[in-house]
């Protein structure tokens, strides 16, 4: 399994192999000619405390942190590019639109690793009595306690001003970071980061749905149709030889396990949801035959009248993941995707991402993806209950249902939802993005901006440009650049600004 990322920032893919799409968030690699030009960059390590919030805890770990100086020149700014859901790559340091700020700005780059992903291991395994220690808000007090160490080893000036970047998740905690320690962090641009912590995420597939109707609506219908025709075709055992030959699965079908049947409908739509996500996006992809899928290759598929049925045009999208993704069949089975998330080793697959990023869904954010309505366009074979009783398969029972609406009420009491009071937060999002729909796309704080970018995926705004990028997308930057200009001359006693709401079209 590769964990593409995140579905939130290791900004890896992470359930290629398995086409599973839980980890639907998140950022990638940037596609750069200038790749090479991060050969120069090294691995840091930084001691951290394992528990910021017990005193008597005296343990400590190293955490990783990559640094690029090529920019800095005295008296300039301290970017800081916030790490999530996977591991830091050497190519953000020398690459992505938060580098072409810091050569305008004269910046001093470095990138913080987030704690349990990538080769940041605060414990010897990833066990579920020590993934208590991961949460947004450990890795958050990971980022103040560096910043306040850093300045001292590094001999950076109080008077430097720190600006956080991050996308996806750490899109979130970038914005949560100026909220939470505004004495440390001068400013943010939060790229792509959901606030608000939700259980039942049903609109995630709403913006899909959205998105694949606004390029031809008979893509939806067609869509809509297959699915019903699988749910019918799995009510009995005699369409199962059928089904796995159409759909190439790596093992029978068993219409009595209601879980596979259910992974296996989720894992369908997530061929959709990724492209949509990731539509056109400028990332660095495993292949070029990868990078040509969107939402419109798709759609095409779908509705080729050559083929016989919608379901055809189904099995044929499913195919071509197979293929681009170097895979012969669909694995769709529940229990090997929860044994594969219960290894608590750090060699295992699972350790990518996937275990530690499905924990802090099952005790903080939830954010389930869910389609539990007969007329839903992808059925309703995968409702919450589902996401829950994975909590509790992989982690154990008391990860359940109560446990984890008292997570996400505690993150929202914690973090403001919606409502989260700052300023000085640059808030971007794309409108084919599913995420936007758990972000601030309009605010009314004072020296805050919200930008709105329509036709734009998941984090479309950091990666370098290209002349493919749509219009709106370059304005994007350049405001963003405008505003970091302004920000970086203004003083916290001195605030001059208004709302800025800004919609680009």
């Amino acid at each position: 399994m590769r964990f593409i990322t995140f579905t939130f920032l290791c900004c890896v893919w992470l359930n290629v192999a398995t086409q599973s799409r839980r980890f639907l968030i998140g950022l990638g690699e940037p596609n750069s000619p200038d790749i090479n030009n991060a050969k120069h960059i090294t691995d840091e390590w930084f001691e951290q405390k394992l528990d910021h919030f017990n005193p008597i805890d005296n343990r400590t770990w190293k955490q990783r942190y990559q640094i690029n100086t090529e920019y800095y020149k005295e008296g300039g700014p301290i970017f800081l590019m916030i790490g999530g859901e996977g591991e830091i790559s050497a190519l953000w340091m020398t690459n992505g639109a938060w580098i072409n700020y810091a050569k305008e700005f004269n910046a001093l780059c470095i990138q913080l690793e987030h704690r349990f992903y990538g080769k940041s291991h605060p414990t010897d395994d990833m066990s579920s009595e020590n993934l208590v220690y991961l949460s947004s808000e450990q890795a958050l007090a990971d980022i103040a306690q560096f910043i306040v160490d850093i300045k001292i080893q590094l001999n950076i000036s109080a008077s430097s001003k720190w600006i956080a970047f991050g996308g996806s998740y750490p899109g979130s905690l970038a914005a949560w970071l100026r909220m939470k320690y505004p004495h440390l962090v001068h400013a943010a641009v939060s790229s792509s980061g959901p606030l608000l912590a939700k259980l039942d995420f049903y609109e995630y597939f709403k913006v899909v749905e959205d998105a694949l109707f606004g390029y031809k609506p008979e893509c939806v219908t067609q869509i809509k149709n297959a699915n019903q025709m699988l749910s019918k075709l799995v009510t009995s055992d005699k369409n199962t030889n059928y089904i796995n030959k159409k759909f190439k699965l790596c093992d029978p079908l068993d219409i009595s396990k209601k879980k596979d049947v259910s992974n296996l409908f989720e894992t369908l739509a997530g061929n959709f949801a990724e492209v949509v996500q990731y539509n056109k996006d400028n990332r660095l992809s495993v292949t070029t035959e990868r990078r040509k899928l969107t939402l419109e290759t798709l759609c095409d598929i779908m509705i080729d009248e050559s083929r016989h049925s919608p379901l055809d045009g189904y099995a044929a999208v499913n195919s071509k993941f197979l293929s681009v993704n170097n895979l012969s069949c669909t694995d769709y089975t529940y229990d090997n995707f929860i044994r594969n998330y219960r290894n608590v080793s750090w060699n295992s697959e699972s350790a990518a991402g996937g275990r530690q990023w499905t924990y802090q869904t099952c005790t903080e954010f939830g954010f389930y993806q869910t389609s539990n309505q007969e007329e839903h366009v992808f059925g309703n074979k995968f409702p919450i209950d589902f996401f829950i009783d994975m909590c509790s398969d992989i982690y154990g029972k008391k990860y359940n249902a109560e446990l984890l609406s008292k997570g996400i009420k505690r993150t929202n009491m914690m973090y403001g939802e919606l409502n989260i009071k700052e300023n000085r937060v640059i808030y971007v999002h794309g409108s084919v993005d599913p995420w936007h729909a758990l972000g601030i796309t309009e605010t009314k704080i004072p020296n805050t901006a919200a930008i709105y970018i329509n036709g734009t995926a998941h984090c479309a705004n950091m990666y370098p440009p290209a002349s493919t990028d749509l219009p709106q997308l370059t304005k994007a930057r350049i405001t963003i650049r405008a505003f970091l200009n302004e920000w970086l001359t203004t003083s916290d006693s001195l605030e001059i600004y208004e709302s800025d709401n800004i919609h680009f079209y």
